[in-house]
């Protein structure tokens, strides 16, 4: 029987209860809620309409050929803007403090071709526990066989060549999620080495119901409305979904797959010997931190230590968080990992390929 996994707190670390304390303090002192404001708002507003603008443009069929494959472009832009700025945020709980608030805006996965109970149990529940222990968290299982992002993997002769095919592989994520990945995740018994069984019934019938949906409004739709061939339909949708696949395969890996970041093996298989809140710190990093472009765009994702430590938290309040988590962190004497720029945090995950590419 697989024993679960534990954090062992060997240096009686205080660091989670005194941030979370600050934390507190702040949203206290400051009088404000610690969900959505007017700002989160407008983004959700603004990703969400953009989407539907661009999807009622593209099927009004009054466009010719090279403008429909932007449009269909945008989508896959604004698809993976949404996942980042509205689902994200509210599959978490941390978007409202009202619980169908954030049902409903946690349904918008939906749009991406994606399943948001699937998503909630891979990632609010595995990978924000197991953050990037090999066997653990699948979110390091990127392309089996082709990538190699740590050590306790195999090395293969073709992976020396992994820095260079891997960002066209990100690109083909979102057409996994559509119509491999959620199904796969579904009916695995387990997800790392986390149980997963006894789902709700209703969940099986939005599994199927939702892809159909999806599959009949950005395929079958079109092909009956646009004036368009079958294989011109498929290169914007396989085009859409390419774009959006980069976008998030990039931010994601660029979060904890990075130079400095660790890959911790459990102890005797059975524990990882920090506490929980030190083990986020060793393998998370920040992009951007200081990029206004990068917080609209990523949701925060570029402060993913933020989000990691306080995942219920809306990411609009992520920026005065940093402060003191930084800070928090310095006196506890750990590691605060940070890439000032995209482009940065794009060659330390470069580096990284590179390195792992390589037999040990």
């Amino acid at each position: 029987m697989q024993m679960q996994l534990k954090f062992v707190n060997i240096n009686k670390s205080s660091f989670h209860a005194e941030v979370r304390r600050r934390v507190d303090a702040y949203f206290r002192d400051q009088k404000i809620s610690p969900h959505a404001n007017r700002a989160m708002w407008f983004k959700a507003f603004f990703f969400l309409g953009g989407y539907v603008l661009l999807y009622v443009l593209l099927m009004s069929n009054q466009f010719g050929l090279w403008t429909m494959l932007g449009m269909a472009i945008g989508l896959g832009l604004f698809a993976a803007f949404i996942g980042f700025n509205v689902s994200h945020d509210a599959l978490h709980g941390a978007f409202s403090d009202r619980p169908w608030v954030n049902r409903l805006l946690g349904d918008t996965f939906y749009l991406l071709g994606a399943n948001p109970y699937v998503w909630k149990i891979s990632h609010n529940v595995v990978h924000h526990t197991y953050t990037n222990i090999p066997g653990h968290d699948e979110d390091l299982e990127i392309a089996p066989g082709l990538i190699r992002v740590h050590d306790d993997e195999p090395h293969r002769p073709w992976q020396r060549f992994q820095q260079w095919y891997a960002f066209p592989l990100y690109g083909l994520a979102s057409l996994s999620w559509v119509f491999r990945k959620d199904y796969v995740k579904f009916f695995n018994s387990r997800i790392g080495q986390h149980a997963n069984t006894g789902h709700p019934r209703k969940e099986y019938y939005n599994l199927f119901i939702s892809k159909a949906l999806y599959y009949f409004f950005f395929l079958v739709l079109p092909y009956l409305v646009l004036d368009v061939t079958i294989w011109q339909l498929l290169i914007g949708f396989v085009s859409m979904h390419l774009v959006e696949g980069l976008v998030l395969g990039l931010v994601f890996q660029l979060a904890h797959v990075v130079d400095g970041t660790t890959f911790p093996a459990p102890e005797n298989g059975v524990s990882i010997q920090e506490a929980w809140a030190v083990h986020q710190l060793c393998t998370t990093a920040n992009f951007a931190p200081r990029s206004a472009t990068a917080a609209f765009f990523c949701g925060g994702l570029n402060r993913q230590i933020e989000h990691h430590l306080f995942p219920r938290i809306c990411h609009i309040h992520y920026p005065a968080l940093t402060t003191i988590v930084r800070q928090t962190a310095d006196e506890h004497g750990l590691p605060y990992l940070e890439n000032p720029t995209f482009l940065t945090a794009l060659h330390s995950h470069y580096r990284l390929l590179k390195k792992m590419g390589k037999a040990s």
